[in-house]
């Protein structure tokens, strides 16, 4: 899909719930699971702003979007878990490894050469917990 486009009918929870389906898979249903017990509030706020208002809007499809949102993290620097989430949607929604490591390599330029190797850290640990379970999954 390159681009979502909100439906008339669909609140803001119900296209937020959507849109992080399709995203980020089980990666990002982990994460909404992991506030149940402390701030459902918040998992509320994650699928209705982030995936039900910005990722859901026209105007980028959702390959676009994720290459600014790597980016954007891995510039950061302290996000490194909300990465690992972001390099797996990345690949759900098209990119392939390379261009995530291509992006990653991009933020020594602007944010860093500790920014780029934290980045390029936490794709190779998403990289190889992905190998892994495919791994498991053939034997």
């Amino acid at each position: 899909m390159t681009q979502q486009s909100p439906n008339a009918g669909e609140s803001r929870l119900e296209r937020g719930k959507r849109a992080l389906a399709e995203i980020d898979g089980k990666a990002g249903h982990n994460v909404i699971a992991a506030l149940a017990d402390i701030a459902p509030d918040f998992a509320t706020y994650l699928f209705e702003f982030p995936f039900g208002d910005i990722y859901s809007r026209t105007g980028l499809g959702l390959r676009e979007r994720e290459i600014v949102t790597i980016a954007a993290l891995a510039a950061m620097g302290n996000a490194a878990p909300q990465l690992k989430v972001h390099v797996e949607a990345g690949l759900n929604v098209g990119l392939a490894r390379e261009e995530i490591v291509e992006i990653l390599m991009q933020m020594a330029v602007y944010a860093g050469f500790p920014a780029a190797l934290n980045g390029l850290f936490a794709a190779k640990e998403v990289f190889q917990h992905l190998d892994a379970t495919v791994g498991e999954a053939a034997e």
